[in-house]
């Protein structure tokens, strides 16, 4: 690897602007000829699906279920854990890397996004932007439509509502919700007893 490509993975590594032709070299890395083949495979052909997404992934763990289609920028730069469920529509921009848990489920059309852009755009040529890793750990519930931006880490056991935007860490055991999204209370032992609505922002007790 060039002296100058080393440069651009140590800024990409902080967090600072790098361009397209800059980050060009790591081009190989990406998987999308076998993200393409996985989205046409047959979902019952289990078997070759699950050599699959062992060879677009940088990990995966076991048990994974992951319905098509999915997009990545790269797919090598996302790992997960075991007992994985990701639905529909899941899109990983993955510049940076994504790691997710075990016992992690995500539901149609979300979108983990590790890479944002200038806001001034006299700095948005040749698409430059800067990425930072997103952190989801074990046995978090991610809502249809929700997006989580660059940098962020989602806690345990947390559940990120329906249609909402992650802009900021989520601590463990929260539902957390809304545009920006925003913690509304603990999750508890009496959660144990009921069952979550509206986008898991609150609960109804059907112990009636």
């Amino acid at each position: 690897m060039a002296e100058s490509d080393e440069e651009v993975l140590d800024r990409i590594r902080r967090g600072l602007f790098y361009t397209e032709s800059e980050a060009s070299f790591r081009d190989s890395e990406r998987r999308s000829d076998l993200i393409f083949e996985y989205n046409r495979t047959l979902p019952s052909d289990t078997a070759r699906r699950r050599l699959l997404v062992e060879a677009i992934f940088g990990s995966v763990g076991e048990r994974t279920v992951l319905l098509s289609p999915f997009y990545a920028g790269f797919g090598s730069k996302v790992h997960i854990g075991d007992d994985f469920f990701g639905n529909v529509n899941l899109t990983f921009v993955d510049d940076a890397e994504i790691r997710i848990g075990n016992g992690v489920m995500i539901a149609p059309s979300v979108t983990l996004t590790t890479t944002g852009h200038p806001i001034h755009p006299d700095l948005r040529e040749d698409f430059r932007r800067f990425s930072e890793p997103i952190v989801i750990d074990d046995k978090v519930w991610i809502g249809s439509n929700a997006v989580v931006l660059p940098g962020v880490h989602v806690g345990y056991g947390a559940v990120i509502g329906a249609g909402s935007v992650v802009t900021h860490d989520i601590p463990d055991m929260t539902v957390a919700v809304g545009s920006p999204c925003r913690v509304v209370r603990a999750i508890t032992d009496d959660d144990l007893r009921t069952r979550g609505g509206h986008g898991a922002a609150d609960s109804r007790d059907d112990s009636d």
